[in-house]
């Protein structure tokens, strides 16, 4: 098989960081163990560095490059022995098949190590390079002469079977080699491990006969392996029908979409009955060269029609719901569609009927099933007999053909009603560091002259510009040394283009152009992209205007924010490299709706909603068929979605569309929102179905309205306890997030510009999701100021704040012996407290666990929706919501602008007095230190030596015990006025009287 083998898996193990000492002398003596594909190759031994360096390169053969998709690079870092008592454990990495980058295109990338077990003790990272190559080997002569006599071979196959299974019983016995065989060859030196070769098996005479079933030695390779097994080979036929494309899915991704398929069990949701018509083509209608043919489908008051089309071929799929159906035949006609001019004459050229109490039922996994040719009645008697192709039956929305059906109840051949699946585009943050410039070009006019240069450089991706800060020099090599970044979407522009401008002149120096898809693209901090100079290009007079020296990169080390971080429904970082499996599988079904509100009104007489859903979560987003003219629609359509993170958002909102129609310029109309829902998949309970109603409510200029309700089935599917809990701990956000963080307000602009890019993208698909509605989805407003939100925060923390208040007025009831036995057995708690101190804290974790495992049966079990009175949204006046929903910039009249500028410079000035207390607290602590008051100083000065002596001679247990029994004493024997200290610390003095 190897000498078939056309691809070459390379793996460089470059060195290693931070690693766990384990020889018990502080250190460690790494090496490193890799498994895959049944082959295993072993590093050399780096003594007592915690920090090794290996640059060792391993390379593995590759028994089938099209599975390659589907196996795991297992590395494994073990302390060498021979320095310590024993063979330990320093971490492991397993990498899917799917990550490993062409040769030519890999990254050196650094991988946190893994445990083993919960309990081992791992720390550390490892560098790798992994790529693959793909080699054309020519076939052996032997080979081709033992294709050429397959024929022979056949009849002697039979006698050969034995022999073959002879042959292959030593191969399965080096396959069960016992462990301590492998141990006792990775006590080997590195030299003899390097020597070492793989044991080969016994070879048959006959069985190198059967060339199916002969298996070669592998090639020398520079790394042998240390214990070298090889997978049982298979059969020619086995393999062709096992083989599968290279889609670049690993394994685990694979299982994943096994569990979107079998998603159509739809276990979430009610099976809905639905009248399938397959109305593929037509044949014996003569048409005219001008004419047009299609066909009708009628039953009782349900109508559709396919396209119109010139040679008869429809291939299209009708699916009527079976329950609204107000008839018991079906009737497919097909008519002749002839202009002239401007008028259009429509002619049946036949019909057939079907009576629906005998179509035939379909339940998936059957075969679909066959159309068939019927005659159609005609109309006419002159007109020609004409044959229809179609079938006919009954199924639900798990029939395979509901997908590309053209539903009913969505308004038949509507684009704009179909139920669809839309993906975010793939963000990347471009990384643009701008050095310096030299030999530029600059004017030679008198302005020139007489005033230096002041230069900046603009850069232009697209819509997204960012400008340097000036530099002024006196000569023609400026240098910024500035950092530029950038939202790129893939399929990334063409073109980053770099502009020197000079402030003085008002005109641009010269520009030039770096080439976006061809730049490096990087994981982490470690590797810095290489520098480059572009000449810059003027005008026609001048072209070349100077050179410039920047550094560019795709940064894929970091997660490209699109919504708004508290509702975040994605955390993985934008390289490949970088991924990591699902954790679990997010199974959502949208039922339906109940009591929907009109919101526009239909043909001037009734009102009428066109409502369908919309849910999000990661970059999957999935769009619900339209469902017209209802205000209690029934959607009955389940998704699934792969989970990363548990503590992620999945959120679901229903709208009105009103896109299928167009206004009289011939542009669609804006889908009017109806209400959202979010799901926070941390609070719900792994393998459990949650099937509620929400309330939606939507806030309109007039205020809070209710929509109606929407009834969904949620459930969170999570195969691994271990991967969930460990979840937990790691990092919300990628590596780089930490290592080299972003500014909060550099992060809110990168965050807009992506969230405008991913509106623009679906904005663009067919059919288009509207701008209005993924803003929505997205909180893009979140950021624009509102009376109504600021209350609602402000109320948030008065009501954590009030836990802290109620304890306070706890403690003071017990201070002011309010319920004297509280008082009292409080005296012995503090002297049991003096006395045991070391019981304080198991005490404080004990009831602390007491009152949570207390609380578990209060918990809610049912999953919370959008909260309007927490929202602020129905104690708001009209002036102060119809702020919120004013455009930016404003509008509104000048008196309104005006008056709602004085409400703000009030509360302005409430909390500028609030701020200057807080102020005014340290700057009277820091006073106390730097002697601005002398005789307060003095007396603190005082009162620490006394402190201080009485300390030396008091036991702190006494202290404590004197001090708490002095806090609780009985009010008669307290004052009304404030303490001494709290005296002392108002009159100490504060920075306020010095501010103008």
């Amino acid at each position: 098989m190897a000498e078939t083998c056309s691809r070459k898996l390379v793996v460089e193990i470059c060195n290693a960081k931070n690693l766990m000492p384990k020889d018990g002398q502080g250190t460690a003596s790494a090496y490193v163990i890799v498994d895959f594909d049944g082959q295993r190759r072993r590093t050399k031994t780096k003594f007592r560095d915690l920090n090794p360096q290996w640059d060792e390169t391993l390379e593995f053969l590759v028994q089938d490059p099209e599975s390659m998709a589907s196996e795991i690079l297992e590395i494994n870092v073990y302390n060498d022995k021979k320095t310590g008592k024993r063979t330990t454990f320093l971490g492991k990495v397993k990498i899917a098949g799917s990550t490993f980058a062409k040769a030519g295109s890999e990254d050196l990338v650094y991988y946190p190590l893994e445990k083993r077990s919960v309990f081992s003790q791992i720390k550390g990272e490892i560098g790798l390079k992994i790529s693959y190559v793909d080699e054309d080997v020519p076939p052996e002569p032997e080979k081709a002469a033992a294709e050429e006599k397959k024929p022979d071979e056949a009849a002697v196959a039979p006698s050969e079977q034995k022999t073959d299974d002879a042959a292959a019983a030593p191969a399965a016995t080096e396959e069960k080699a016992p462990e301590k065989e492998e141990e006792k060859k990775a006590d080997e030196s590195n030299k003899e491990a390097a020597d070492q070769k793989p044991a080969e098996p016994p070879k048959d005479e006959k069985a190198e006969e059967a060339p199916a079933a002969a298996a070669s030695p592998p090639a020398e390779v520079e790394n042998p392996p240390v214990a070298h097994t090889e997978k049982a080979i298979q059969t020619k036929e086995t393999t062709e029908t096992e083989k599968r494309p290279d889609l670049g899915v690993s394994d685990l991704e694979l299982r994943s979409l096994a569990g979107d398929r079998s998603r159509r069990a739809y276990d979430l949701v009610d099976r809905m009955p639905f009248l399938y018509v397959r109305v593929v083509k037509a044949k014996g209608a003569n048409s005219e060269a001008e004419s047009t043919v299609y066909a009708k489908l009628v039953i009782g008051t349900h109508s559709v029609r396919t396209k119109s089309k010139s040679d008869k071929d429809w291939d299209q799929v009708f699916a009527f719901d079976k329950e609204g159906l107000n008839c018991t035949s079906l009737e497919v006609s097909v008519w002749v569609e002839k202009k002239d001019g401007e008028n259009c004459t429509e002619t049946s050229i036949g019909a057939v009927s079907f009576d629906l109490q005998e179509v035939p039922k379909r339940v998936p996994p059957d075969s679909p099933l066959a159309p068939q040719w019927y005659t159609l009645e005609d109309s006419s008697e002159n007109s020609p007999g004409t044959d229809i192709m179609l079938a006919v039956w009954i199924g639900t929305q798990a029939d395979e053909a509901f997908q590309e059906a053209w539903q009913s109840d969505s308004g038949g051949l509507i684009p704009e009603t179909r139920a669809k699946v839309y993906l975010s585009p793939k963000l990347w943050y471009l990384r643009l560091t701008v050095i310096q410039s030299q030999d530029l070009q600059l004017g030679s006019g008198p302005e020139a002259k007489a005033k230096g240069p002041e230069l900046y450089v603009k850069a232009q991706l697209g819509a997204q510009v960012f400008k340097t800060a000036r530099t002024s020099i006196g000569s023609s090599n400026p240098t910024w040394n500035e950092d530029l970044l950038f939202v790129a979407a893939e399929p990334f522009e063409q073109f980053l283009v770099m502009t020197v401008e000079d402030v003085t002149s008002g005109q641009p120096v010269g520009h030039a152009k770096v080439h976006v898809p061809s730049l490096d693209r990087r994981t982490d901090d470690r590797t810095e992209s290489k520098s480059r100079w572009f000449n810059l290009v003027g005008d026609e007079k001048r072209p070349y205007a100077g050179r410039i020296h920047v550094r560019a990169c795709l940064e894929g080390g970091y997660h490209v924010l699109d919504e708004a971080a508290h509702v975040t429904s994605d955390v993985r970082a934008s390289a490949k490299q970088l991924a990591k499996p699902p954790i679990g599988l997010l199974e959502v079904g949208i039922r339906g709706a109940i009591n929907l509100l009109p919101v526009k009104s239909k043909d001037g007489t009734r009102g009428t909603t066109d409502a369908y859903v919309v849910a999000k979560y990661g970059p999957k987003w999935v769009r619900t068929r339209t469902i017209l003219d209802r205000f209690n629609p029934r959607w009955n359509e389940q998704y699934t979605w792969d989970v990363y993170d548990p503590c992620t958002v999945l959120t679901i909102g229903v709208f009105d569309n009103a896109r299928y129609k167009q206004d009289e310029a011939g542009k669609p109309g804006r889908d009017i929102r109806m209400g959202k829902i979010r799901v926070r998949l941390s609070t719900l309970d792994t393998n459990r179905v949650y099937t509620n109603s929400y309330s939606l409510t939507v806030l309109l200029p007039g205020g809070s309205k209710r929509m109606g309700e929407i009834e969904i089935a949620v459930r969170f599917s999570c195969s691994s306890w271990l991967n969930l809990i460990q979840a937990y701990a790691s990092p919300m956000l990628p590596r780089m997030h930490y290592v080299r963080p972003l500014g909060p307000a550099q992060q809110d602009i990168l965050r807009h510009t992506a969230m405008r890019i991913v509106t623009a993208r679906l904005a663009r698909s067919e059919p288009a999701l509207g701008q209005e509605v993924v803003q929505y989805m997205l909180d893009s407003d979140t950021h624009v100021w509102s009376m109504r939100r600021s209350k609602a925060n402000w109320f948030r923390v008065l009501g954590w704040l009030s836990r802290a208040a109620t304890l306070a007025r706890w403690l003071d009831g017990i201070r002011t012996w309010v319920h004297p036995p509280t008082t009292i057995l409080m005296h012995v708690f503090l002297v049991a407290v003096i006395l045991c101190p070391h019981l304080v804290l198991p005490t404080v974790f004990m009831y602390a666990f007491f009152i949570i495992v207390l609380r578990f049966r209060y918990r809610r079990r049912v999953l919370l929706s959008m909260d309007t009175r927490l929202s602020y949204a129905e104690a708001i006046s009209a002036d102060e919501l119809d702020e919120e929903f004013d455009s930016f910039p404003t509008i509104k009249s000048i008196d309104q602008v005006r008056q709602r500028y004085d409400r703000l410079r009030i509360l302005a000035g409430r909390a500028q007095t609030l701020l200057g207390d807080v102020a005014a607290q340290g700057e009277r602590l820091e006073a106390l230190f730097n002697w601005r008051d002398p005789r307060a100083t003095g007396l603190f000065v005082v009162f620490c030596l006394v402190a201080s002596l009485v300390f030396y001679t008091v036991p702190f247990r006494a202290f404590v015990l004197g001090w708490g029994f002095y806090y609780l004493r009985h009010p008669r024997f307290r004052g009304d006025m404030p303490s001494v200290p709290f005296n002392f610390f108002r009159r100490l003095p504060s920075l306020s009287d010095q501010i103008l």
